[in-house]
């Protein structure tokens, strides 16, 4: 065990997406674990578009990290020293442990356990952007055989996984991806029955071509004009998930943009938020049958993978711009 513990901190509130700038590395001491508490390594650290909200001035469906503190993050690792009955040095673990190489913390912080070989799938398609994928598609879009169903970042760690459990639920698949290597990739790797670039032109009319009869289900994890062009296109009963909007790059002053009550009003549709924390409950339903399918073969996902603690301050902001291919990751060790 080091000495020290090297730690991301938020230095500055950004305006819009986080930038390098916004944070800076320090080196503290490493703590041992008070009474009922575990000391965790960290071996893997999670990149997630809803780092934006967490560290947004207002806030949203949490507290704003504080200037000055470690960002919040999703980790896995190793407990190395414990101090709690239930969790034994060698154990591995994921939850919130933050951007650092050491975590000291209470247990009610751990989300799961896991093995070393599940590490990294621990904080992907195991972790929150596979049980997002799947309780979300199944609790709000309650999707049936037969129906169609829009997503848009189709080729991202949630959306690649949405994709393929409607499929395996019987759904036809539209994916909405930026650029044709990842609009292909939808359909190649994620199985979609067909993608659509929104770089490439007329999001409205692809919709048309494709869903001539409408969209049952749009998931949604972006927001602004690709999701005003999608809505127009609602099935009688459609249902939108609203599970992110990253297309919005900041809030104040407040966006605006088509009307939707219309839309929902004439097809008699719905729309809802999901937040994966409202759904702790189901948390080890949701992984017990990703696991399954996992191996059955059924589903597949990526991973992008970058390399020391210093990666971390520009990490969120190269998620923005693209430049992933897979779920990111942090490796520390």
């Amino acid at each position: 065990m080091a000495d020290l513990n090297r730690q991301v901190l938020l230095t500055s509130r950004p305006s819009g997406i986080a930038q390098a700038e916004n944070f800076a590395i320090r080196q503290a001491p490493v703590e041992p674990p008070a009474p009922g508490q575990i000391l965790v390594r960290n071996h893997y650290l999670s990149i997630e578009p809803a780092m934006r909200g967490w560290i947004a001035d207002a806030g949203n469906y949490a507290a704003p990290v504080a200037i000055g503190s470690v960002m919040r993050s999703l980790a896995v690792g190793e407990v190395v020293a414990s101090a709690h009955p239930n969790y034994a040095v060698g154990e591995h673990v994921s939850g919130w442990f933050g951007w650092q190489d050491y975590a000291c913390l209470a247990a009610d912080q751990v989300v799961q356990r896991t093995t070393a070989p599940e590490m990294r799938a621990s904080l992907g398609i195991l972790g929150i952007n596979g049980m997002t994928a799947y309780l979300a598609l199944t609790l709000i879009g309650q999707p049936r055989a037969g129906e169609t169903i829009a997503v848009s970042t189709a080729a991202g760690a949630v959306g690649s996984t949405v994709g393929q459990i409607a499929r395996i639920l019987g759904c036809r698949t539209i994916g909405i991806a930026g650029g044709p290597v990842k609009a292909r990739r939808c359909v190649d790797e994620y199985g979609y029955d067909c993608a659509i670039d929104y770089r490439a032109g007329n999001i409205s009319a692809a919709i048309a071509e494709h869903a001539p009869k409408g969209i049952d289900m749009y998931f949604d994890n972006v927001a602004g004009a690709i999701s005003d062009s999608v809505l127009p296109h609602l099935a009688q009963r459609g249902r939108v998930i609203v599970c992110g909007t990253a297309s919005i790059d900041r809030w104040e002053p407040w966006p605006t943009g088509p009307r939707v009550e219309r839309h929902l009003l004439v097809k008699r549709a719905r729309m809802e938020g999901f937040v994966i924390f409202d759904h702790a409950d189901r948390y080890a339903e949701a992984t017990a049958q990703l696991r399954t399918w996992i191996a059955q073969g059924r589903l597949t996902w990526r991973e992008d993978i970058l390399d020391g603690i210093e990666s971390c301050p520009d990490a969120l902001a190269g998620l923005y711009r693209g430049e992933n291919d897979g779920k990111r990751l942090i490796r520390l060790i």
